[in-house]
């Protein structure tokens, strides 16, 4: 028998019983694996850098920590409240990406970071659910009545975010939020000719950011032919799958984040299959796999628009990033310094993400009649 009991109506026994508790399981056991890839991969980077060893790992077991209680908290939101935090995340967000274009530090050539107590902020991440959930928003009342402009506020959002990005630039960032707001426009009922056309024009602008952006046409030229080019990054982590093989080198026996730059961060995917080997990377899969899936199973048992689009639009999201980032790291596709969610180092990156599945529970949990809305 439960602890809990059904006929218990206070507020965290109500959460409890409507909530998705798999889901909650899921994201549990991929934060819990998150810990522990930072534990063997942060180490050596910090060493090779000059901090102290557990640098990486204290701060991010205090972002993970962070997200558990974003996750929580944000969960508990009835519909109202997820579009009235989406509003406000996505008004300060656009408000501090427009301040990194003037006081941002810059890192390898790009400025999407603001320095805030010690630590790094990036606003373009906090945008995404932000983005999500208000596009959701205007493609819904667009439904309701005819007359209301969504299709226009909802473009015209992505425009603006999309500008601010380039600007950065953050062309991989670009490409998520572009894959968030056409998904959800087709979900909402963009004709098919559109859809086509979009698609082409998606394919223009990939061809442009080839031509204008510099790092994009050095990575894409590596990608192509990496012979030619420095693949330091992908090359090591390919050795690492290697090694790894079946059931990996085990714990701490790893040599790929030893030499790699970004082996906490973007390319932490190595680590795990050096040292845990296929097993272990074929399970976070899953998970992954396991949270999308579970998503839209749930949203699509509840007649409400509203909820369909914005959980669309965070598991897009959610699973775009995630296969980048798996991709880059076995060359799939060149490297997009995107992170992997709730494993990759990044506390920007992991809060946002948290607020994101937050939102996704809180849309998703069981109603009893009509969905809440205040």
């Amino acid at each position: 028998m439960s602890a809990i009991a059904r006929t218990d109506t206070s507020l965290v026994t109500r959460w409890w019983w409507t909530v998705d508790r798999l889901t909650l399981a899921a994201l549990a056991a991929i934060i819990a694996t998150g810990a522990v890839l930072t534990l063997a991969a942060s180490p050596a980077v910090a060493e090779r850098i000059g901090f102290d060893t557990f640098h990486f790992a204290r701060r991010q077991f205090l972002f993970l920590g962070l997200a558990v209680a974003v996750i929580f908290a944000t969960s508990f939101l009835t519909d109202k409240g997820v579009r009235r935090l989406a509003v406000a995340i996505m008004a300060g967000a656009v408000v501090l990406m427009i301040a990194t274009l003037f006081v941002g530090a810059e890192i390898k050539g790009a400025s999407r970071w603001l320095p805030v107590a010690g630590y790094s902020l990036q606003p373009s991440e906090f945008v995404k659910p932000g983005f999500a959930v208000i596009t959701a928003w205007m493609f819904t009342e667009k439904r309701l009545d005819d007359r209301f402009p969504g299709h226009a506020i909802a473009t015209g959002l992505f425009l603006v975010v999309a500008a601010l990005l380039l600007l950065q630039p953050d062309v991989g960032m670009t490409m998520v939020v572009a894959a968030v707001w056409s998904v959800q426009f087709f979900v909402a009922g963009l004709p098919l000719l559109l859809v086509i056309g979009l698609g082409f024009l998606f394919l223009g602008a990939s061809v442009g950011a080839y031509f204008s952006f510099g790092h994009v046409q050095a990575r894409v030229d590596r990608f192509l032919d990496p012979a030619g080019g420095e693949s330091y990054q992908v090359s090591r982590a390919l050795e690492a799958f290697k090694n790894g093989g079946w059931a990996g080198r085990g714990p701490g026996e790893g040599r790929v984040k030893e030499v790699l730059p970004d082996a906490h961060a973007d390319f932490i995917f190595a680590v795990a299959g050096e040292e845990f080997g296929l097993i272990l990377c074929l399970v976070l899969v899953a998970l992954f796999t396991f949270v999308v899936l579970r998503g839209f199973s749930r949203v699509l048992k509840d007649n409400d628009l509203f909820a369909l689009l914005a959980v669309t639009g965070l598991l897009v999201q959610f699973a775009v990033q995630t296969i980048i980032n798996m991709a880059s790291n076995i060359n799939l596709m060149p490297p997009k310094g995107m992170t992997l969610p709730f494993i990759s180092y990044g506390g920007s990156s992991t809060l946002a993400l948290a607020l994101g599945m937050g939102m996704v529970l809180a849309l998703t949990r069981e109603r009893q009649g009509a969905r809440r809305s205040g």
